[in-house]
């Protein structure tokens, strides 16, 4: 490999990519890893691996393919290919035993992690050039856009996401909800929803139109399907509005409608429903009953951005038009939107997380550098995995960072 020239690289990858994109209109979800397998052959590759990331973020899983046999299931914690995926590093390795080196890449579709990709070369015993790292980052990016768009129509790699089973009601909401991160050069975005295999009736939602970053966190009442199945009424007004191009105030008048008309038996969503307008970092939202905001700056928990609630979505009880907060934020700036679920998890002793809490552990991860998608993964493993908190109620969160130039860390690199 490391005598092939850069235009012989050109070419074979030139060939790799065609072939990849050839086969793969008639191919299935299941042959994905044979074809990305096979065609890597002709950069001289001799095995290659993809691996989703379970829903817990916890394991990155083996998808099936001709080099995928001996596989086994890698957790995200203390392995090189969970440091690959956490940090979004391209990572090189000599191999054990023979001459040769091995890749680990994130699979990254845009900023949103789905997992690792393993390419391995025999032969090379020194770093392999610059220009094949390159071309296999390509290569896992559309390895992962490829898993993106195959999963719109099959549930291949939903089913090897799952370490165990999922409860109809987050069938319903998972597949309402956008992806776990959403990043560009003015912010970046991640979501988080636990429990992940039994949710009730929170969710997010957010989009970026026009400049405007649309952000939402719901909060039904009740446990599962009935909850969620409101939840998912909510979302779905709520989106509506917002592509009538409403403003928070207007959408919750209009959602809170939409429900008090559907459910006369009185079920009703907390919500929280903001903007944020990127050039100017002007944040406006109003508060259904929901927990405040938090706001973050140079990495410390300065406020919860209180206003006086409105009444829950549903209820009809609004005899005004809501309160509607605005804050100015810097550059740097963090804005946490959560359900009580965080707030109200309960440590070993009993105590509440709290949301001083909440903000302490954002506040340890800002000053260790890490971005918002990996400080919401690492709250889910110390609540859940570690033990710092037990989960009383679903929990979920947004977590916004403005300019703070974390973005570029969510992007492929060499360590």
């Amino acid at each position: 490999m490391t005598d092939v020239t850069a235009i012989d690289l050109s070419a074979r990858a030139a060939t790799m990519f065609q072939e990849v994109l050839r086969r793969t209109h008639l191919s299935s979800a299941r042959d994905l890893g044979a074809v990305l397998a096979e065609e890597a052959r002709a950069i001289g590759a001799d095995a290659l691996v993809l691996y989703v990331v379970d829903y817990e973020q916890k394991w990155l899983v083996p998808v099936p393919g001709p080099d995928a046999a001996a596989r086994e299931v890698l957790s995200v914690q203390g392995t090189v290919a969970g440091r690959a995926f956490a940090t979004s590093s391209i990572i090189e390795v000599e191999l054990d035993g023979e001459p040769g080196r091995r890749l680990w890449l994130p699979l990254l579709d845009g900023t949103e992690r789905l997992g690792a990709l393993e390419i391995t070369f025999l032969g090379p015993e020194r770093s392999l050039p610059e220009s094949v790292l390159t071309v296999c980052e390509r290569y896992a990016h559309l390895g992962a856009t490829l898993i993106a768009t195959k999963s719109m129509y099959s549930d291949f790699f939903e089913l090897a996401r799952r370490r165990q089973p999922m409860t109809v009601a987050s069938e319903l909401l998972w597949e309402l909800v956008p992806p776990l991160v959403l990043a560009a050069d003015d912010f970046v975005l991640a979501a988080l929803l636990e429990p992940c295999y039994d949710m009730g009736g929170d969710a997010f939602d957010y989009a970026l139109n026009d400049g405007v970053l649309h952000l939402a966190v719901f909060d039904g009442m009740g446990h599962g399907l009935a909850a969620a199945g409101v939840t998912a009424f909510a979302l779905s007004a709520y989106r509506h509005s917002r592509r009538k191009r409403l403003g928070p105030a207007a959408s919750y008048a209009a959602v809170d409608r939409a429900l008090f008309d559907a459910y006369p038996s009185m079920r009703f969503v907390t919500a929280l429903i903001a903007e944020l307008e990127l050039s100017s970092g002007r944040l406006r939202w109003v508060s259904a009953g929901h927990p405040a905001p938090l706001l973050l700056r140079d990495g410390r928990l300065i406020k919860e951005l209180d206003l006086t609630p409105a009444p829950p979505l549903g209820t009809g009880l609004a005899a005004t038009a809501p309160a509607e907060g605005q804050e100015s934020l810097e550059p740097g700036d963090m804005i946490l939107l959560y359900t009580d679920g965080l707030s109200e998890a309960r440590r070993p002793d009993g105590e509440l997380f709290t949301v001083e809490r909440l903000g302490e552990f954002i506040e340890r991860q800002a000053a260790g550098g890490q971005p918002a998608p990996e400080t919401l993964r690492r709250l889910r493993a110390a609540i859940i995995d570690r033990g710092e908190g037990s989960l009383r109620d679903d929990a979920t969160a947004l977590l916004v960072e403005w300019r703070r130039g974390s973005e570029r860390s969510l992007l492929p690199q060499t360590v």
